[in-house]
């Protein structure tokens, strides 16, 4: 597919992601059309994936710092998702756009990876989620990337007509449909915009083949100057909604309300059974779930202890801890960072790596305190008001 605007030449290649065919298909065309330019639809975080050094520099503990420990554990599973389909189907996803990349090396042809980050497109879907929403976001995330069905042959050609990605990500807006317009509508904008602004007058570039329409439409736009090429407000980060603000506090001042309300309405003898009654949901059920990540044994009492406490406050969450805790006292070794692609494709691999785990026990603790939460405020309550 060519387009002829604004004084460019754009020739969109759409690729079936997973197909040997595609690879030889983006080389062919490269080097008969020798443009000034290539374009991929790879983002810096999946260029790096495809070359195997996108793990030796993470700190898992700064992660946890910065609160980005849902993020990781999301770009992980699709890393995993990656991973599982690439050994259903004998090719590693993503090559045909290593093949441009090497072959546009070998003519000394500029490249420019023109892809949204993945993070930015998680976190853009994530501030438009509810607490529901989010829950089923990660839910669908996981048991994509960790199903143990074997596609079908009519399942592996389906494939081949769209990228790991960008399945996914279909997949998440059919299930999430408040979250379509951040998954797919506004990647086929930032595509064709950083196409347009790659520079070059003649250029190439490399989409998945469910993308084509998307880009055309906008390329076409731009060069008409219906639409603005910039795309800066799509790579920012939507704050908060009220709602979403406010809920963080409101849970916190309810639960401290009741605990303060039991105190002088039925004494000390009877507050003391709601604090067990608290302790024993929120902080048993956290500690549970790091039990089940198979954490260390102080990261489990850490959730125990932390959870009552953290879930009480709006600014941090019992992860946060649990997570350091399990990253303290089980290093994440070198093997950990250079096998991680591997372990996240199978439950055994996730709880041997200490990358993996230690996301794991933030994870399972994190969700165990948020259940612990919801089963303690009508269970207080009934005592409070019977």
């Amino acid at each position: 597919m060519t387009i002829n605007a604004g004084g460019k030449t754009i020739t969109l290649i759409g690729t079936a992601h997973i197909s040997k065919e595609s690879i030889e298909e983006v080389r062919k065309a490269i080097l008969e059309e020798k443009p000034d330019m290539v374009c991929v639809e790879l983002d810096k975080g999946r260029y790096d994936a495809i070359n195997n050094n996108a793990w030796d520099k993470l700190d898992v503990a700064r992660v946890f710092k910065e609160g980005k420990g849902f993020l990781l554990m999301a770009n992980l599973v699709l890393a995993g998702f990656q991973r599982r389909l690439g050994n259903e189907l004998g090719i590693k996803p993503g090559e045909e756009m290593k093949a441009a990349l090497e072959t546009a090396g070998e003519l000394g042809i500029p490249h420019a990876l023109c892809d949204r980050e993945v993070q930015i497109t998680l976190q853009r879907a994530w501030s438009r989620c509810s607490f529901w929403n989010k829950s089923k976001l990660l839910a669908s995330l996981l048991a994509s990337a960790f199903s143990t069905e074997k596609l079908s042959e009519e399942e592996i050609e389906n494939l081949k007509n769209r990228s790991e990605l960008d399945g996914m990500m279909n997949e998440l807006a059919s299930y999430l449909p408040p979250v379509k317009e951040t998954l797919i509508d506004e990647r086929d904008r930032f595509l064709a915009a950083k196409i347009w602004t790659a520079g070059g007058t003649r250029s190439l570039a490399v989409v998945g083949a469910g993308h084509l329409e998307g880009i055309k439409t906008h390329l076409e736009k731009i060069a008409a100057g219906e639409e603005d090429a910039a795309v800066e407000d799509l790579n920012q980060i939507p704050p908060r909604g009220i709602f979403s603000r406010l809920v963080r506090w409101i849970i916190p001042a309810l639960i401290v309300g009741m605990l303060v309300y039991g105190f002088y309405k039925l004494g000390v003898s009877s507050s003391f059974s709601i604090m067990l009654r608290w302790l024993f949901w929120n902080g048993g059920l956290s500690a549970l779930g790091a039990i089940l990540a198979l954490g260390h044994p102080l990261s489990v009492l850490v959730s125990f202890l932390a959870a009552p406490v953290t879930s009480t406050t709006p600014f941090i969450g019992v992860g946060v801890f649990t997570g350091l805790t399990e990253v303290t006292f089980r290093k994440p070794r070198v093997e950990d960072a250079e096998s991680i692609n591997d372990d996240i494709g199978s439950i055994r691999g996730i709880y041997r790596n200490r990358i993996t785990r230690a996301l794991l026990v933030f994870f399972l603790s994190s969700m165990g305190s948020t259940a612990g939460t919801f089963i303690a405020i009508p269970s207080i309550a009934g005592q409070l008001f019977k």
